[in-house]
């Protein structure tokens, strides 16, 4: 494997594509290379998919080819055998695609399943995509996304298969396809069956990925700056260990239903977080549901205790409940005061925290499952280990370990930018899984290590704070742009509108690379019903980190020329 790695990193085409999104033809959903390559006719692609597998056993080493299909457009692909876990059970192909699916080991005991999808209107670029949680998923809504541009595509399932961390145990070699070989080896891997089946390196190579998938774009950055031009990375899950070690504190902090500590969901939707926003929302300078930055909202619980002679005890907060929204909104502290996580921030609980983070349930699936696996299969090796009771020795044991540097949180980033390498994350700030305060935070580190002010760091790294947002998408306020198929919800197409670089984030990167024109903001915007078949509620141009948008004071507050960055 390591030959194959060292054989197929070849030197960038200096190439450079005046063209930076496909555009939509009228006719439905059906979308053209607008200045693509067009390396391949119709005949040649249709031949090329039916013998690439013979030709591919001979030219990647340790592999198991299990098939190419030729996919027409507007196809939807059932995907029977894919792990019942992962939740997809079929994906809407845009474009016609050779999709070859093969796996190939990464040592005597391990090795991941990937697949390529190879777009028929090629437009000489290469897109990596990335997984989430602890999950073996191959996230095929980013391969179709990918594939509808008419990039060549890659997907890997991180190791194993399915959601749970099961497959840790006892072998370290997943670990470490987890922690970071799973996506260099799909790249590696993907690049060379690109070049074998279009007779040509691609020009620009390019990753999305966001909450795991996003840790991985940094990976790839901090570790493997060779692989990408453009990185697209959202939510990040770096400082891995501190980042599980908070979400499991979680349960310790609620305590179980019936506890004096714990907080109901319907406390946290009619109760709490009212009182978060009508303390915090008009900060920016008007009342809309969003608190564009939480880092300015000092929230005060104990406004929620109850009077001593309070009659009706169901509209107010015990001091304990107080304390335990205190304990959760601080931040995760080593016994000798180091940081290891920042605080959760206000205004993220009423999307997914209030009934997946704080439901006295210990360690359902997502963050807090997370944990759990890491802990059990990935550290202790112990899957009877009793999770409910991890504490500040298993917190420091974590951090200590830290297996194959899966914290990812180097900070000189100076071999990705001597590669004109360019990189965008991203954070909704209403993210109740991930803390948004840790993505500035590692702007911050960047900055720190560089010895760079944001001025300079622009040049090559730009961090956007996504107000109103989930986890990676979904909330109150603006959140899509473009940094998935999820942000199309039921409207079912692609169009110049949802591929215009001001508004989208993958498009917003291929032109940085490749025209030179950094994005200044990203623009978001919110559908009735989360659906781009709806109309817009609000939109807003999203500032980059460290500027802060606000209110202008004048004008429909839903329209983004009523707001400035500051």
């Amino acid at each position: 494997m390591n030959n194959l790695i060292s054989n197929v990193l070849e030197p960038l085409s200096q190439f450079r594509l005046r063209s930076w999104f496909m555009k939509a033809v009228l006719s439905g959903l059906h979308l053209t290379s607008f200045g693509g390559i067009g390396i391949k006719t119709i005949a040649d692609f249709n031949a090329s998919c039916s013998s690439i597998v013979a030709q591919l056993e001979i030219v990647i080493p340790n592999s198991t080819l299990y098939f190419s299909d030729l996919v027409s457009a507007r196809t939807t692909m059932q995907l029977s055998d894919n792990h019942l876990s992962c939740g997809r059970t079929s994906q809407l192909v845009y474009e016609d695609i050779c999709r070859i699916s093969l796996y190939v080991s990464t040592s005597n005991r391990s090795g991941i399943n990937m697949e390529v999808w190879l777009p028929r209107k090629w437009t000489g670029r290469f897109l990596s995509t990335g997984n989430g949680g602890l999950s073996g998923c191959i996230q095929y809504e980013d391969m179709a996304y990918g594939s509808a541009l008419g990039i060549a595509t890659v997907g890997a399932n991180n190791g194993h298969n399915g959601t749970s961390g099961g497959a840790f145990l006892g072998n370290s070699d997943i670990v470490e396809d987890y922690a970071y070989r799973s996506i260099h080896t799909g790249v590696v891997v993907g690049k060379a069956i690109s070049k074998r089946f279009y007779g040509a390196a691609h020009t620009k190579s390019y990753y999305i990925g966001c909450s795991t998938g996003g840790r991985q774009g940094l990976k790839s950055v901090q570790d493997f700056p060779q692989d990408f031009d453009g990185v697209v990375a959202g939510a990040p899950a770096n400082a891995f260990s501190g980042l599980l070690s908070w979400s499991g504190r979680h349960y310790g902090i609620t305590g179980t239903p019936g506890f004096s500590s714990f907080i109901t969901e319907e406390q946290w939707t009619n109760l709490i977080h009212p009182d978060i926003m009508e303390q915090c929302d008009t900060i920016d300078g008007v009342a809309d549901g969003v608190i564009e930055d939480p880092n300015l909202c000092d929230y005060k619980s104990e406004r929620l205790v109850c009077l001593s002679n309070a009659k009706d005890r169901s509209k107010c907060l015990s001091g304990e409940q107080a304390k335990t929204i205190r304990k959760i909104f601080s931040p995760l502290y080593s016994p000798e005061g180091k940081l290891w996580y920042p605080r959760q921030q206000p205004g993220s609980e009423d999307i997914i925290a209030k009934n997946m983070m704080y439901s006295g349930k210990p360690f359902p699936y997502t963050a807090l499952r997370l944990a759990q696996d890491w802990f059990r299969y990935a550290l202790y090796n112990n899957p009877e280990l009793d999770v409910t009771k991890l504490n500040m020795t298993d917190w420091a044991y974590s951090q200590a370990v830290n297996p194959f540097n899966i914290d990812t949180w180097e900070g000189d980033l100076s071999r990705f930018r001597s590669r004109n390498g360019k990189l965008i994350t991203w954070h909704g700030q209403a993210d109740g899984l991930i803390s948004p305060a840790n993505s500035e935070r590692y702007y911050n580190h960047v900055s720190h290590t560089m010895n760079m002010p944001p001025s300079e760091l622009d040049h090559f790294y730009r961090f956007f704070r996504v107000s109103g947002s989930g986890h990676c998408r979904g909330g109150d306020g603006p959140w899509a742009i473009g940094q998935s198929l999820k942000a199309l919800g039921k409207a079912g197409k692609l169009d110049e509108e949802f591929l215009n670089p001001d508004k989208n984030l993958l498009t917003a990167m291929i032109r940085w690379v490749e025209e030179g024109k950094a994005p200044e903001t990203i623009l978001g915007r919110k559908y009735a019903n989360d659906s781009l078949a709806t109309d817009i509620q609000s939109s807003r141009r999203h500032c980059r980190y460290p500027l802060r948008n606000r209110y202008d004071g004048i004008g429909d507050n839903s329209q983004p020329d009523s707001w400035s960055c500051k």
